[in-house]
């Protein structure tokens, strides 16, 4: 049976090398990376069986992606197009007081005319979570039709349905966002949202807690998890709160490390961890992404263990 579907948008990630600018380069480090198949590459790197759903090109940038991620364990779920294009991204890393700039080439990839007939359907049939992010439905009407059908479909089989609201700017207002992901919520179990994101795009100010009891009585989630940054995770749980500080990590790539906490903590849960247990799982799995190039978290059940175990975090009630 299969423990973990997700859906979304994968593209290439194409870096300079480091210290060098994208107008001077003459070489790209190439990746795969993408909200929702990041956290399947965790989940698969943490023992489900997980699955990606989504739309390529018939081509061999999209059968690199492909390949990219079933080197990892994760199956996917393809509707191949021949006539559509990839989507890429630039990351040009640098530090203070230049920074990091990220630059996106996607207009028009082929997720953007995803239809939920051209999916696997029948694969969400006794599926244990679903999980997808506030990123697909920003791309098109259709994405954000499929990833709505695929978030009801996955309800009306049994799954645990979560979502990530995981704003973009670039991809949005904050008007817009709100309007469409409150529309998805009806089917959602469990929210993950970072606390700017909750003031700034859902409306929702106070303290953390107050902005999870808030939620998840307007919407009626079983569960909602407030990331926030370096001050750790706060979940509540059929009204109990919990909370997770963040285990300390050399930072060597930080794209990915909100991905690689939704996956810990949905990999414990798929596994029949505690939410208590499952931020751990979460928090140790994002401070091990720090310490890795790229934006996925291979990392095994011994390194988030370990790192539970000797770390500073600790769960507090």
């Amino acid at each position: 049976m299969t423990d973990l579907v997700t859906f979304g948008e994968t593209m290439l990630r194409l870096s300079p090398p480091e210290g060098t600018r994208l107008q001077t380069t003459d070489s790209f480090d190439v990746r795969v990376g993408g909200a929702e198949s990041n956290v399947a590459v965790a989940g698969s790197s943490l023992g489900l069986d997980s699955v990606w759903l989504s739309k390529l090109p018939d081509s061999p940038l999209g059968r690199r992606v492909v390949s990219g991620l079933r080197a990892h364990g994760v199956h996917t779920g393809i509707a191949w197009d021949d006539d559509a294009r990839l989507g890429t991204y630039y990351l040009e890393d640098g530090g203070e007081p230049r920074g990091t700039n990220v630059i996106y080439d996607r207009a028009d990839s082929a997720v953007t005319t995803v239809r939920p007939d051209e999916l696997p359907g029948r694969i969400l049939d006794g599926v244990t979570a679903f999980h997808t992010t506030g990123i697909t439905p920003a791309l098109s009407s259709d994405a954000a039709e499929t990833t709505a059908a695929l978030l009801k479909r996955a309800s009306e089989a049994g799954a645990t349905t979560s979502f990530d609201v995981n704003y973009r700017s670039k991809l949005w207002s904050h008007e817009e966002a709100a309007e469409t992901l409150r529309s998805l919520f009806e089917h959602v179990d469990t929210l993950f949202v970072a606390r700017r994101d909750a003031e700034s795009v859902l409306g929702r100010e106070g303290e953390p807690v107050e902005v999870a009891h808030g939620l998840a009585t307007d919407h009626d989630l079983e569960t909602v998890v407030v990331t926030r940054g370096d001050h750790g995770a706060l979940a509540l749980h059929d009204g109990e709160v919990f909370e997770q500080p963040v285990y300390e990590a050399d930072t060597l790539d930080a794209i990915g490390t909100g991905d690689a906490f939704v996956g810990g903590f949905l990999s414990k849960r798929c596994l029949g961890g505690t939410i208590d247990e499952a931020l751990e799982w979460g928090a140790a799995t994002a401070s091990l992404k720090r310490t890795i190039s790229g934006d996925l978290a291979v990392v095994t059940r011994e390194e988030v263990q370990r790192v539970i175990d000797e770390g500073e975090g600790g769960i507090s009630r």
